[in-house]
């Protein structure tokens, strides 16, 4: 029995099909080893019609309780990463990246079909929404939400069902992509206990535990499942090519040796950059201390630039350390012991599911649901940015230019008698210590409906309220605070001119650095809350015989949904600019007293949605009329209206077709448009502003004309470049089209003793128009470096004005000199269309080899055919200026063109498994194989991008049952490895790409199952 066949009409049942026993991913047309029990008018996803046979022109894969099982998965993540149509995964928990909260972390992982952006594939609970996990992650430079899958029971999953296909005329806003359904256990009798412990970099441990009872002499049924997982965090210095940021050791032999893209080791470090205030330049018995624009560094005794020696390992240099090219004084934050990739995460689910008989006619159900994670993990010790600089107080008692009497006043200034108050460029507080990120995730669920039939029709209502909240607390350090720690004049001040030493992070505490009391003065506690909530009521009708035609029954569904969504993102009350930073020097006020964040106000936000669905699946022709070569065509016509409050309506139509040519042959296609309405962040945020490292090609352009450099990829004028982002109420919704066709070959012809195979390929195109987002701030700068060549300026790029340090640097170069960026003005739009296609091929074999056992191979694979992203204005001119030669040819213009096989985009993704079972054993093997990408932002000298290898990994399990065990039932005895070969992800400029690769070398479990 196939899931795209139903030969029954009475008993309209539907097989469950396999995926596959390792990897998950498989293909709908699969002959299940184990069938699902017959299940009268069930409804798979892509139809809301009970027992629709039109089901079997859509393109869904399903996979079962057991399959989920033989995974040896502990998380969702762990579960849907195998799926070869998955795309990236933006949201996966990584805390790299300077412990920004900023992101979303901790216990989070999120799927997106095809590929396209987080938010366009809609995930459901038992046939419904889902609330959205409360956190936005940066996409594009675009707040977007994503479900979190890690929140679902895993083994509490009876299936979980795949549309590959747009659904947005079904299900709504959120179904671009596709829709992932997760189909928990209900009508369950019994108890299972399930206990698994794994190792790889950390430890892993789970217990899982299901009961199921009849009640009230069967009219009833409750089903509870209990689930706790504890993990151990993955650090840093457990993978050689995450322990350190200065990779070129790692690229040698490639045409990317020696060049300092795989440095990326920062430039602020415990040697600080300081300048005075006012600029000017400071000379200590007529030497010059700093540069013409007062600026200089601390740094080691033992590399030339020294202007001022303070004892004998450290000396004060002139000029900045973005400009500095001594790459020994760069900051290598993962060496710091204990800073972890992923974090230690402890987790726990509870579900629970009611059905009651009220009358033979009207039954109750309900859903409690109820997750709850925390997760810990070491973070970067803060950073003073120059977006939010720290003026420290002329009096402090180490300031080198303090006043006349100070012990540390160097001597002969040029200066004045009460000495100069010095800001703060850049430096990192190492002797702070790395710190501690605590997050806490929970998700609650509530349901209860009704169900039951009125006539020949069936009905179903229910009432939902689904919440999530995430609380993330990390120490930090207050500005205001710190300032009071630097303005002392005594010797408990703060001191920032130690310096660290070449390797700071062996010895973080040098000599004279500050003691820890000092250094943890200003420690402070930062909480960010985030929640949302969904709110749902729908009533759905559902008729399997409308009326009769010549080739069958029409059935027929439609409803109606009201839903309330909510979002709220509390940030800490010295971010929000509840309480500010007021620098008692320059009497500046900064809307953020975090010290290296950027304000952010609080986002409130909420909508109310109407809709109403219809759908009508209709039998055109049936095998019983019996003409050639048309054994069935059967055809579904579905529409969707929703009414948004804030954004407007929107109507969508879908149409698929199925034609079984023969008995083994069908032919299938769909076509569909869709809506994804612009989330809640973008609508109400006020001003967002985020810091993000970007290149200042005019100054890379300057270094270039002055011989500083020898091309583009050498430059070294990267620095933080606050980006201020508005949301815009006027966003209107993105707009998609679907198309897929495809083939199922089910040869009938095949003798039984050869066993069964199934053929699917689909091919597939989806596009996007108005897609929200921003022009990326590395285009705006780019567009900035073109129009000053000629003179002009984008207005977007506020800079500073040049100093006089910069007047040198761009002396004799023919450009006018610039100031560095104060920030780029963006907001948010829709933008122009993207274009994805490709091609989906399953193969699914079996065979009964008798006193041997049975096979199941199970192949599954996903090319992408197209990923295009038309180019805007400013994209089209800058790829002309660069082919033209006008700016430099080793400016990348990214965000444009064919972007296939580029960074979360490789062009092929498939899984292969096998399966044998004889008896009470059972051995699966999967393979996985992801293919190559660029960086197309990694560039050496040549300009070639960096190729990020492809990735082969391998899985292995056995199993065994037996009866007796614990007085009674079945017991199984599971042993299994999760990368078997021990494979490191390929290197990346970042150490790995976390969207597409995991940082977890073999795993190895073993587990014990019991069913009572």
């Amino acid at each position: 029995m196939k899931l795209d066949t139903i030969r029954s009409f009475t008993n309209r049942k539907i097989a469950i099909a396999v995926m596959t026993v390792m990897g998950v991913s498989g293909t709908e047309h699969a002959y299940s080893q184990q069938e699902a029990p017959a299940i009268e008018e069930l409804v798979v996803v892509g139809s809301q019609i009970r027992g629709a046979r039109i089901t079997g022109a859509l393109p869904v894969s399903v996979v079962g309780a057991d399959q989920i099982t033989a995974t040896g998965a502990i998380s969702g993540d762990d579960l849907f990463r195998s799926i070869p149509e998955a795309g990236d995964i933006t949201f996966n928990g990584t805390y790299l990246g300077g412990g920004n909260s900023n992101a979303a972390r901790g216990d989070v992982s999120t799927v997106s079909l095809r590929g396209l952006a987080q938010g366009n594939t809609l995930l459901l609970l038992n046939g419904r929404r889902s609330v959205v996990h409360p956190t936005a992650q940066t996409d594009n430079e675009t707040p977007v939400f994503g479900y979190n899958v890690n929140a679902l029971p895993v083994m509490g999953l009876e299936r979980v069902e795949i549309l590959k296909d747009g659904a947005a005329a079904l299900y709504g806003s959120d179904a671009v992509a596709g829709v992932v359904n997760n189909v928990l256990r209900s009508d369950f009798t019994g108890a299972e206990m399930d206990v698994q412990y794994g190792s790889a970099a950390g430890k892993e441990w789970t217990a899982n535990m299901v009961w199921g009872s009849d009640f009230a002499q069967g009219r009833g049924n409750m089903f509870v499942y209990a689930g706790t997982s504890k993990k151990d965090a993955i650090l840093a210095s457990d993978e050689s090519y995450m322990a350190t940021l200065d990779r070129r050791d790692q690229v040698v032999g490639t045409s990317f040796e020696g060049s300092v893209v795989f440095d990326q080791r920062g430039t602020g470090s415990a040697w600080g950059g300081f300048q005075s205030t006012p600029f000017m330049q400071v000379r200590s018995n007529g030497v010059a201390v700093t540069d013409v624009a007062g600026n200089f560094i601390v740094q080691p005794s033992g590399i030339p630039g020294c202007t001022y020696a303070l004892n004998s390992g450290t000396c004060y240099g002139s000029g900045t350390v973005t400009t500095n090219p001594r790459r020994e004084m760069r900051q290598d934050s993962r060496r710091i012991e204990g800073l972890a990739i992923l974090p230690d995460t402890e987790r726990n689910n509870v579900f629970s599911f009611i059905n009651y008989e009220l009358t033979e006619q009207l039954s109750f159900f309900g859903e409690v649901g109820y997750y709850a994670a925390e997760t810990n993990a070491l973070s970067t010790p803060p950073t003073s940015l120059a977006s939010t600089p720290i003026t420290i107080p002329a009096n402090n008692y180490w300031n080198p230019f303090g006043p006349v009497g100070s012990p540390n006043r160097l001597p002969g200034l040029n200066i004045p008698d009460a000495g100069l108050p010095l800001t703060i460029r850049s430096y990192v507080f190492t002797d702070f210590g790395p710190r501690l990120v605590n997050v806490k995730n929970d998700q609650y669920r509530l349901l209860g409906g009704l169900r039951g039939d009125i006539g020949t029709w069936g009905w179903e209502s229910a009432v939902l309220y689904n919440e999530a909240n995430v609380r993330d607390s990390q120490e930090h350090a207050s500005s205001t605070l710190t300032q009071q720690a630097l303005a002392k004049s005594t010797p408990d001040a703060y001191n920032p001119f130690s310096g660290g030493d070449a390797v700071w992070w062996s010895n973080p505490q040098p000599p004279t650095a500050n003691s820890a009391d000092v250094a943890r003065s200003f420690l402070i506690q930062a909480v960010r809350e985030n929640n949302t909530k969904l709110t749902l009521w729908d009533l759905k009708l559902s008729q399997g015989e409308l009326l009769m035609l010549p080739g069958g029954p029409v059935g027929m569904a439609g409803g109606i949904e009201f839903r309330r969504e909510q979002y709220l993102d509390d940030r800490d009350h010295r971010q929000d600019t509840t309480t500010t930073y007021r620098d008692m020097v320059t009497g500046i006020t900064y809307g953020s007293d975090l010290m290296g964040h950027s304000p952010s106000l609080d986002v409130k936000g909420s909508r109310n949605v109407s809709s109403a669905f219809i759908e009508f699946a209709i039998p055109v022709i049936s095998p019983l009329q019996g003409i050639p070569l048309v054994q069935a065509i059967d055809v579904q016509l579905a529409g969707r209206y929703e009414d948004y409050n804030d954004v407007g309506s929107v109507a969508k139509p879908k149409v698929a077709l199925a034609w079984d040519v023969v008995d083994g042959l069908r032919l299938r296609s769909s076509w569909s448009q869709g809506f994804k309405a612009p989330n809640l962040d973008v609508l109400n945020q006020q001003v967002l502003e985020r810091l993000i490292g970007r290149r200042d090609n005019v100054r890379c352009e300057a270094d270039l004309r002055a011989g500083r450099i020898s091309n583009f990829s050498q430059c070294t004028a990267s620095y933080g470049v606050p980006s201020q982002r508005a949301g815009n109420p006027n966003l209107k919704p993105e707009e998609s089209e679907s198309f897929s066709y495809g083939l199922v070959f089910d040869p009938q012809f095949l003798p039984a003793q050869f066993g069964s195979v199934t053929f699917t390929v689909d091919r597939w195109e989806i596009e996007q128009s108005g897609i929200v987002g921003v022009m990326d701030d590395q285009t705006a700068i780019n567009l900035d470096y073109l129009q000053r060549l000629s003179g002009g300026s984008n207005p977007n790029v506020v800079r500073a004005m040049p100093t006089p340090a910069d007047d040198l640097a761009y002396q004799g170069t023919g450009l006018t000199p610039v100031g560095e960026v104060l920030y780029v003005n963006a907001a948010f739009t829709n933008l122009l269309p993207l274009l994805v296609s490709g091609i989906d091929v399953g193969v699914v074999y079996e065979k009964d080899f008798d006193r041997i056992g049975n096979l199941n191979l199970n192949l599954n694979a996903t090319k992408l055919t197209d990923f295009y992203q038309d180019a805007d204005e400013v994209r089209t001119t800058l790829l002309k200026a660069r082919q033209d030669g006008v700016i430099n040819p080793g400016v990348p213009v990214t965000g444009a063109t064919d972007l296939i096989g580029q960074n979360g985009n490789p062009e092929w993704k498939w899984t292969l498994s096998a399966t044998w079972s004889l008896a009470s054993w059972q051995v699966g093997f999967m393979t996985q194989y992801i293919d190559s990408v660029v960086q197309n932002a990694v560039l050496d000298a040549n300009l070639n991008p960096w190729l990020v290898d492809s990735l082969q990994t391998y899985n292995l399990y056995g199993q065994y049952a037996f009866d007796g065990l614990f007085g009674g039932g079945k017991t199984t005895v599971k042993l299994g490895a999760r990368n078997l070969t021990d494979r490191d992800p390929p290197l990346a400029q970042g150490g790995y790409l976390g969207n597409i690769h995991q940082p977890v070398g073999r795993y190895v479990y073993a587990g014990v199952r019991h069913a009572f």
